[in-house]
């Protein structure tokens, strides 16, 4: 079944509906992939269904050109590729060498540039990067560092929900993520402020909010979307996000046994 959104179906925006990740074995017995589909296969067959995914990959390791131009091949020109900034220019930042390591990021993704694939790349905050002085320095060198790509900013802490950081990424042409979390009162909140008029980021974490306090990364995500709480978001957000922008990409990622596959499909239904 095509789980994508053929160009043209929709007036405004263009949508691109996915999952976070995509090469997971738990998939197999979850029924997304056939039995016995090995990893290196997994991209082809998500992009049957998908018209995008949000890569994981490259928070944990640097990309390489050489890598992204194997996974291009296993795709359609018009498959969409978002990417995470590398997690040392988020959460293990070196004063020294964060520079070089940008410049390096920079080259790693550049084959989804040069064939217009990248939506976005997304600078993922962690809850420990609190809206202060220092951090507010910091980021505005980042997004300086990567200007000329397209870059969305997913805050994880409520202190950077102030209308003078909307306005600042706005002035930059830099995507607010919008964020589908638990009800905690220390988690950016889900907000519909859009900051560039060619993309809305929406990222859907499940609400899972005994595992968001475990410390547990399966548990976290361990979570499926109902219909009626997907109809919810639809109804209370989807109108004022995307009455001024033309693109919007909406990933799910809770993907501990394959319920952000089923969940971006329904959204993709419902939609």
């Amino acid at each position: 079944m095509d789980m994508s959104v053929p160009e043209g179906s929709l007036s405004r925006p263009r949508l691109w509906i996915g999952t976070s990740g995509y090469s997971y074995a738990e998939w197999v017995e979850a029924g997304f992939y056939p039995e016995g589909t090995p990893a290196g296969k997994m991209l082809s067959l998500y992009a049957r269904r998908f018209s995008a995914v949000e890569l994981n990959f490259t928070w944990y390791q640097m990309p390489r050109p050489d890598a992204l131009e194997r996974m291009q091949e296993q795709v359609p020109a018009s498959f969409r590729f978002a990417a995470k900034l590398h997690r040392s220019l988020t959460h293990e930042v070196d004063a020294e060498t964060w520079r070089q390591q940008a410049a390096q990021y920079r080259s790693g993704i550049a084959p989804l540039i040069q064939t217009k694939q990248l939506l976005a790349v997304l600078i993922q905050l962690p809850g420990s990067f609190h809206r202060t002085a220092d951090n507010r320095r910091y980021l505005a060198s980042l997004l300086d560092e990567l200007a000329g790509l397209p870059l969305a900013v997913e805050f994880r802490h409520v202190s950077w929900a102030e209308d003078r950081v909307y306005a600042e990424l706005a002035r930059r042409k830099v995507t607010l993520a919008v964020v589908d979390t638990p009800p905690l009162p220390y988690l950016f909140p889900a907000v519909d402020v859009v900051t560039n008029p060619d993309l809305v980021y929406v990222r859907f974490h499940g609400r899972n909010l005994a595992g968001w306090r475990s410390g547990s990364m399966q548990r976290q995500f361990d979570y499926e979307y109902t219909d009626a709480e997907l109809q919810q978001w639809i109804d209370r957000h989807w109108g004022r996000l995307t009455e001024k922008t033309s693109g919007a990409a909406l990933f799910f990622n809770n993907h501990v046994r394959g319920q952000a596959a089923r969940n971006a499909h329904r959204l993709v239904e419902m939609l």
